[in-house]
C-alpha cells in the first residue's frame, strides 16, 4: 500500500516528532508514504487573510503537484495543512471559472481529483484492522482526545465527524487500550497562530483546555495537529502561569500512542522531543 504524503511546513521542522511517529508508525503496520515532489507551503493560517487567489494557488499547486506524479489519496498530518487543501479543492471545485484561473496561476492542470487524507481517516481506512493483532502493550491510561479547530470544521467542506462532539480519535485510542475520558474541551481553540504573537492569549485558552482534562482525570491530552501540540506542550509556561500552578500532564501525538501500544522505540516515534516529559512511556 502506497500513499501520496504531503508533510507540510511544521513536520519537516517544529513538529518533526510528529513526522516521525507518522513515517514510523506507517512502517510498522506496512504502508509506505511517498512524498509529493516539490511541495510548497500551504498558505497556513495566514495566506487567505492576505491575498484570496494565493490562499487558492499555494495548495491548488501542491494538488496538481500530487495529480501530475499519479497519486489518487494523499495523507495530511497537519490539520491546518488538511483545511487549507480541503477547503481550496472544495471551492476550486464549485467554480469552474475560478479553477480554470487558478491552473492559469500555477502554470500546471488542476483536475482537482485527489483524496485528501488526515491522519485520523488513514488510520480508520488502512490500519483498523491491522491493530488488534499488532498489539504488544496497551495505552492502559485515561486520555483527553483534542481535535481542536481544523480538523471537523468546515463541516459543509470536511465532512469528517461530528461538530460538537467528535468521535473518530476516541475510537483509536480505545483500540489501543486507552481509555477516552469524556470532556467539554474537544474542539474548543488552543490559542492557533497567536502561539508567538501573543503567548498570554494562547496560555489563557489552553490553559483551560489542560484544566478541564486535569480535572477530569486524564494522564494525557492527545493530538492530531502540530500547532495544539506546539501550544499545549511548548507553551506549558504560559498555562502554567494563567493557571497559577504547575500542570505536567503530557500531550502526545495520535500516531505515538498508537506506536507505543505496537512496541515502536520511543525514539523513533520522537517522544525525547517534547517539552513537557512523557514519563509513562
Amino acid at each position: 500500500m502506497t500513499l501520496g504524503f504531503y508533510p507540510g511546513c511544521s513536520l519537516t521542522g517544529s513538529s518533526r516528532e510528529y513526522a516521525e511517529s507518522v513515517v514510523a508508525l506507517c512502517e510498522e503496520l506496512g504502508i509506505e508514504l511517498k512524498q509529493i515532489p516539490d511541495w510548497n507551503c500551504c498558505g497556513a493560517t495566514a495566506a487567505h487573510n492576505m491575498d484570496k487567489e494565493l490562499s487558492l494557488s499555494l495548495p491548488a499547486r501542491i494538488l496538481a503537484l500530487a495529480e501530475k506524479d499519479g497519486m489518487t489519496e494523499i495523507v495530511v498530518p497537519c490539520a491546518a495543512c488538511y483545511s487549507r487543501l480541503s477547503t481550496t479543492q472544495y471551492e476550486l471545485n464549485q467554480d469552474e471559472t475560478l479553477k480554470a484561473k487558478v491552473a492559469s496561476i500555477i502554470g500546471m492542470p488542476y483536475k482537482g481529483s485527489v483524496k485528501i487524507l488526515n491522519v485520523i481517516q488513514m488510520l480508520q481506512k488502512y490500519a483498523v484492522d491491522k491493530l488488534a493483532d499488532k498489539i504488544k502493550k496497551p495505552f492502559d491510561k485515561e486520555v483527553a482526545c483534542y481535535y481542536g479547530c481544523l480538523l471537523v470544521r468546515p463541516h459543509e467542506v470536511l465532512q469528517f465527524d461530528r461538530v460538537e462532539d467528535p468521535q473518530t480519535m476516541d475510537v483509536l485510542m480505545a483500540q489501543v487500550g486507552a481509555k477516552p475520558i469524556d470532556w467539554a474541551f474537544k474542539t474548543e481553540c488552543c490559542g492557533a497562530g497567536f502561539s508567538v504573537s501573543q503567548p498570554d492569549i494562547v496560555g489563557k485558552l489552553s490553559g483551560k483546555i489542560v484544566k478541564d482534562a486535569v480535572d477530569r482525570g486524564a494522564k494525557a491530552i492527545i493530538v492530531a495537529c502540530p500547532m495544539c501540540h506546539s501550544n499545549l506542550d511548548m507553551r506549558r509556561p504560559a498555562i502554567d502561569s494563567y493557571l497559577k500552578t504547575k500542570v505536567d500532564i503530557p500531550v502526545l501525538y495520535v500516531t505515538q500512542v498508537i506506536g507505543l501500544a505496537l512496541g515502536i522505540n520511543r525514539e523513533k516515534l520522537g517522544l525525547p522531543r517534547h517539552f513537557v516529559p512523557v514519563t509513562f512511556a
